[in-house]
């Protein structure tokens, strides 16, 4: 067996890279996998626009033209420049069969082009652009997963650690029922009350056109609510339209909801329909009839993922808060969904997970992020 650094502009290579997972989860009722269009723009230079700052290589494990293994390995120059970060690279698209050995081959070739870089850690999984699936599943096997999260199998945890990863930190995600989640009247008290005061008003969106005109603003809000936390990387104005063609290839506009005080955009809540289970039926291609198992996935899924909950700084805390999980209440049960998935809150999240907990949250998922210094 060897593992060696693959030719991004090889088709086959390409091929190779991509098409692993679905010969190691054949058969498995939980993965999903991702659409190919998506992988080979993520593996092209001239498409994807991480290229534009940084680089990466993708190694594949294999013996006798067959894979057993695939790793990426990122030199995120942005995330190298975030406080204490400055020799830190990433990992990413880590898939392998069940033996150590082939793991450790994989890493020790991915560090080896690591170390060359000038990078003396490497931290993942964390892929090339925000909102990318972050973390290996820890627990949680029997569940599906939300949409564009990982699920990886049983042993992958187990071979972090004997290859000398260490836990950096944990997302859980949990899910709330619709017939067991109900708000406080208080807290609806609280969002009108909010509302009527402050100027709180809440956008919601009928046709992905309309949506797509408030997309440059929507990245001005993500960038500041979220720039306290740790290692966050800003996003440039090139990814958040690859960001926002990701969400709204799978997204209903009126799920995805703006909250304004005045005419100032101040904060978000999205929520996308699980079709997962169509998903799996595409094989990750939409042709020639991929699209039909998703358009019809769309119109019978009773899940719904909210993937992104913020606020801008200066409203945290000030009642604002109570507005969003009333329009999460609201999602749930004007589109007759059976149960949310609220998607990876990192438990050192200490306000956030304390709130999702006590809207009754069954915390059912965890992924972990690891990092190893060289």
């Amino acid at each position: 067996m060897q593992v060696r650094q693959i030719d991004t502009s090889n088709p086959g290579d390409v091929r190779k890279f991509i098409r692993f997972p679905s010969t190691l989860y054949k058969g498995n009722p939980y993965w999903v996998p991702t659409m190919e269009g998506e992988m080979k723009a993520a593996l092209n230079p001239k498409a994807h626009p991480f290229y534009q700052h940084s680089q990466a290589a993708f190694f594949v494990a294999e013996s006798d033209k067959k894979v057993f293994g695939r790793l990426a390995v990122l030199d995120n120059k942005r995330y190298r420049q975030t406080p204490k970060k400055s020799a830190t690279g990433l990992f990413y698209y880590f898939e392998v069969v069940e033996d150590i050995k082939v793991a450790e081959a994989l890493f020790e070739t991915g560090i080896h082009w690591a170390k060359e870089q000038g990078i003396d850690t490497l931290t993942g999984p964390k892929g090339l652009a925000q909102g990318d699936s972050i973390g290996i599943l820890a627990e949680g096997f029997d569940f599906m997963p939300a949409m564009g999260i990982a699920y990886n199998m049983a042993y992958y945890p187990d071979f972090m650690e004997r290859l000398g990863f260490e836990k950096e930190s944990d997302l859980l995600s949990g899910y709330l029922r619709a017939d067991e989640y109900q708000l406080p009247e208080r807290v609806h008290q609280l969002a009108e009350k909010i509302k009527k005061r402050r100027g709180f008003h809440v956008k919601q969106f009928s046709t992905k056109d309309e949506l797509r005109l408030w997309i440059p603003k929507v990245r001005e809000v993500y960038n500041q609510a979220f720039a306290t936390v740790p290692e966050f990387v800003p996003i440039t104005e090139d990814e958040v339209w690859l960001i926002a063609d990701k969400i709204l290839s799978i997204a209903d506009p009126r799920l995805l909801k703006l909250v304004f005080k005045g005419e100032d955009l101040v904060g978000f809540l999205f929520a996308y329909p699980n079709i997962c289970k169509g998903l799996q039926k595409t094989n990750g291609r939409l042709w020639p009839f991929g699209w039909l198992h998703l358009v019809r996935e769309f119109k019978r899924t009773k899940a719904v993922d909210i993937n992104g909950i913020g606020l801008l700084p200066e409203h945290q805390g000030l009642g604002a808060t109570a507005i969003l999980y009333t329009e999460l209440e609201k999602t749930v049960r004007d589109f007759n969904f059976e149960y949310a998935d609220l998607v990876q809150i990192n438990e050192t999240n200490m306000k956030s997970f304390g709130e999702a907990s006590n809207l009754g949250a069954n915390w059912h998922k965890r992924h972990r992020i690891y990092a190893k210094k060289f």
